[in-house]
């Protein structure tokens, strides 16, 4: 029973923001609204009135009824059995709450977020006598193909006194430590508190994420963080999906916040389906969905990417790479303008709260390759998908983003008309991470950086002859530049186009790319020194052997075929 001092009266009702009179309760607690019990948490103490933002419908809530707090945070379970599970923005199991009522979510419906009936085959990795301190591995778990690694939860430490190996539910004691503390394989966290680490690492490692786009001109560094804006229609959540499923991440949670139902329910209806590239598995063992759609409870929405942040610290502190994939972040901070409307707050730019750009430095702070408190290392990529309204990229989530994040993807709608796919806009993009990672690429090639320089280059140089085009005609420009702008097209349609249904195409490795590169470079290179050596422009333009490049992205066998292509066009070259 919780002390008269804990619970208190509604006072005012205003959509999923509620005032109570007479709670005893601190920002961020947790509360329990009604006689349905509805969750909600504290934003704001003012004197004897408490403000709640409530993460389920309030209609039919009216002044009077009792509001009660639990005197915590929300939190959520860490432990075995989240992986391939798929829950609402604060962890409740959407599988599990369609069992109790069917397919819409009734309210004051909850539900655990791990398992509490499956026993787990539990391996001890420490034995009796050794310290445990917080976040040392004491033992493991099978979990879909994925060693979940059990860590002793934060603020307990001790000499072991007793593990054991056994299968045992997540509720069950593992190991005791000699001051009697006992540790189980689950732990709670309150979400929007960042994990420990020991020491955070320079990103200097790419995220190889097997599209041609990314991993050559905008690379992501591991623990690095990335923005994909784009207008609807333009392609956010196949790159998504893409990136998902070829990313070299070990873990990956798809959070899907306030996005439309149908979008949502074909992410659900492909994911079970995708098969790991890697292992042949489902792509979901490895998998966690959070999924909070445009009509779920916009307060929950608000929670979800936090939820999300905190799976994906939880597995990096067992030292995997974990990417986290946001879409879309628009959606959440138009949550939070509604929330901080019916809170009164004064309003920022469009009706946004004034501290949109600190919540949204916040959140992608939270990313980060490190050591973690085990002493490996392990990182949180985040790659937030942003939906500006009319694709206009000025409007204030997209500008606070934009500061915050190191690799910018912007999609283009008339790439997207055009069937450019991925239609990442390669003028307006930009990654900051190429500089730290260039050790790492000139290991596969050391010339990986003048490459990519050469093909950004031919590209301007595309854009700015494209305007002289559009006056005198193609006919009309000289010799060189008419080549310039065979190039420019070799490169955008047989290197940056990519199709990510393809079993071939859909990924790409770095040395493949390398060697795409190299061979339309060659082009370049024999094209210009024939020209210089008083060759005509249409015969260099008429060389059979360069459009064979356009088959090398859906061949297995792809080194064969480039070398006997850049055979070819030496022998039609000095012919």
């Amino acid at each position: 029973m919780a002390a008269e001092k804990d619970k208190g009266k509604l006072f005012r009702v205003s959509g999923p923001v509620v005032t109570a009179k007479g709670l005893n309760a601190k920002m961020y607690d947790l509360v329990k609204v009604g006689k349905e019990g509805l969750m909600g948490e504290v934003i704001q103490v003012n004197e004897d009135k408490t403000t709640i933002q409530v993460y389920e419908d309030t209609s039919g809530l009216k002044p009077g009824e009792s509001v009660e707090t639990t005197g915590k945070p929300l939190a959520i379970e860490l432990g075995p059995g989240l992986l391939n599970s798929i829950y609402d923005g604060i962890q409740r199991p959407l599988p599990e709450l369609r069992k109790q009522k069917g397919d819409f979510i009734a309210r004051g419906l909850t539900a655990p977020g791990l398992d509490r009936k499956k026993k787990w085959d539990f391996k001890a990795a420490a034995k009796k006598g050794d310290d445990a301190k917080e976040g040392s591995i004491i033992g493991t778990v099978k979990e879909l193909g994925t060693e979940h690694r059990i860590m002793v939860p934060p603020g307990l430490k001790g000499k072991i006194a007793e593990i054991k190996d056994g299968s045992f539910t997540v509720e069950e004691a593992v190991c005791r430590l000699d001051n009697g503390e006992e540790i189980k394989m689950m732990q709670t966290w309150p979400v929007r508190k960042p994990r420990n680490v020991q020491r955070k690492l320079l990103p200097n490692i790419p995220l190889i994420t097997g599209q041609r786009i990314f991993d050559a001109l905008f690379p992501i560094a591991k623990g690095g963080v990335a923005a994909i804006p784009g207008p609807f229609g333009s392609g956010k959540t196949v790159s998504q999906q893409s990136l998902a499923k070829w990313a070299d991440a070990e873990v990956i949670v798809y959070v899907g916040c306030g996005e439309r139902g149908n979008e949502m329910t074909e992410v659900l209806e492909e994911f079970p389906k995708l098969s790991d590239p890697r292992t042949g598995q489902p792509l979901m063992n490895r998998t966690v969905l959070i999924a909070n759609t445009s009509n779920m409870p916009v307060a929950a929405r608000e929670a979800s990417i936090y939820t999300g942040v905190t799976i994906a610290e939880y597995y990096r502190d067992m030292g995997y790479s974990v990417a986290l994939m946001a879409d879309s972040t628009s959606r959440w901070a138009e949550a939070m303008r509604e929330i901080s409307s019916r809170l009164e707050e004064m309003p920022g730019e469009e009706g946004y709260p004034a501290y949109l750009a600190t919540r949204l430095a916040e959140f992608y702070e939270r990313a980060g390759r490190a050591i973690t408190l085990s002493g490996k290392e392990g990182s949180v990529s985040v790659i937030g998908a942003v939906s500006p309204p009319g694709g206009d990229l000025s409007e204030p989530v997209t500008q606070n983003t934009l500061r915050v994040v190191k690799a910018f993807w912007a999609l283009d709608a008339k790439l997207a008309q055009r069937r450019h796919f991925p239609a990442i806009n390669w003028l307006t993009s930009y990654s900051l991470y190429i500089d730290g990672m260039e050790q790492w690429f000139s290991a596969i090639a050391p010339d990986w950086r003048s490459c990519i320089n050469r093909l950004m280059g031919i590209l301007q140089e595309e854009d700015r002859l494209l305007e002289i085009v559009q006056l005198i005609g193609s006919d009309a420009l000289p010799d060189r530049e008419r080549i310039t702008l065979r190039i420019a097209r070799m490169t955008r349609e047989f290197f940056l186009q990519q199709n990510a249904f393809h079993p071939v195409d859909a990924y790409c490795s770095p040395k493949k790319t390398y060697m795409m590169m190299k061979t339309i470079l060659r082009y370049a290179d024999l094209s210009y020194a024939a020209l210089d050596s008083g060759v005509r422009a249409q015969k260099i333009l008429d060389i059979k052997a360069k459009d064979k490049l356009n088959d090398v992205k859906f061949e297995k066998d792809h080194e064969t075929l480039l070398k006997n292509i850049e055979k070819e066009m030496e022998k039609e070259f000095r012919e």
